[in-house]
């Protein structure tokens, strides 16, 4: 299957099977986060991956809605950064997350990005100091999101061309 061919059939995924997604392809979804183009390639990220049952269930109160399907993963990837390392840190986040998310689809793997920078959990704190707490990452640290991941139960259509909004592509001006 080409790049765009992922691209089109990748889509949101928030409910999920029992089945495990595997190590093979665990391993292969860090790998596409860490091959990630970076700024000066610093790679400001640090992934913390998250497979116990009991801290899922606990990570899907880190907001107040749009992280319930983490009760029913079969893990997750928070993706959290040292902003000393670069100033343009969440753009860095943001292509290693799009390209997890994008082979995690490659794989058959579900996947849904769960923003969690500006966000606030079920309690009122902030989604990142809700999740300092239960993971422990360091003070000087960002989050940026999390990669809720599992065994599809749903199937959704793929992304059609046709569909595309081409009219927000501009040549030479706007």
């Amino acid at each position: 299957m080409d790049l765009l061919e992922v691209m089109k059939n990748r889509r949101s995924i928030r409910k999920y099977t029992k089945e495990s997604i595997g190590e093979e392809k665990l391993l292969k979804i860090l790998q596409a986060g860490m091959l990630s183009a970076s700024s000066r390639n610093r790679r400001p990220w640090d992934f913390i991956v998250v497979e116990e049952k009991e801290t899922l269930e606990k990570m899907s109160k880190a907001r107040a809605a749009g992280a319930k399907m983490l009760e029913g993963a079969a893990c997750a990837i928070v993706v959290t950064a040292d902003p000393e390392v670069t100033d343009v840190w969440t753009e860095d986040c943001s292509i290693a997350l799009a390209n997890m998310h994008l082979m995690a689809s490659s794989l058959g793997v579900g996947s849904c990005w769960i923003q969690g920078r500006l966000r606030e959990a079920e309690n009122g704190q902030s989604t990142e100091e809700y999740l300092r707490s239960l993971l422990r990452f360091p003070e000087n640290y960002k989050l940026e999101a999390i990669l809720s991941l599992g065994m599809p139960a749903e199937e959704l259509t793929p992304h059609r061309l046709e569909e595309l909004p081409t009219g927000k592509i501009h040549r030479e001006h706007f």
